[in-house]
C-alpha cells in the first residue's frame, strides 16, 4: 500500500509542478535572463548526471573504465562524429579497459 500512496502523491506532484508551469505569466518568461537560463539549464543539469554517474561510486570517487569511455565519447564529440559514433566509441573503449583489467 506505501508503494501506491508514493505513485500517487509523486503523480499529483508532477500535475501541481505543471500547472504551477502554466500560471506563470508570459511577461516573466520573455526576460532576456530567464531565456538564457532556461537555454542553460537542461546542459548543466545533463553535465551534473553524467559526472556522478561516471565518476561515483558508493558515496566514493572512483576513476575507472568509465572515465575512458566518457574521454572517448567527448573525443569523438570533439571530432564532430555522428551520435551513434560518439556512442560506439564510449562502448568500445569502456568495454576494452574492462576487458584488460580496468
Amino acid at each position: 500500500m506505501t508503494i501506491w500512496i508514493a505513485i500517487g502523491a509523486t503523480a499529483i506532484g508532477c500535475y501541481l509542478v505543471k500547472l504551477l508551469g502554466l500560471l506563470v505569466p508570459a511577461g516573466a518568461l520573455e526576460r532576456p535572463l530567464v531565456q538564457r537560463l532556461s537555454a542553460l539549464l537542461p546542459v548543466a543539469l545533463l553535465a551534473a548526471l553524467t559526472a556522478q554517474q561516471t565518476f561515483s561510486a558508493n558515496g566514493a570517487l572512483v576513476l575507472d573504465a568509465r572515465g575512458a569511455g566518457l574521454a572517448a565519447a567527448a573525443l569523438a564529440l570533439v571530432l564532430r562524429a555522428p551520435f551513434l559514433v560518439v556512442v560506439g566509441a564510449a562502448v568500445v573503449v569502456t568495454a576494452g579497459v574492462r576487458a584488460l583489467g580496468g
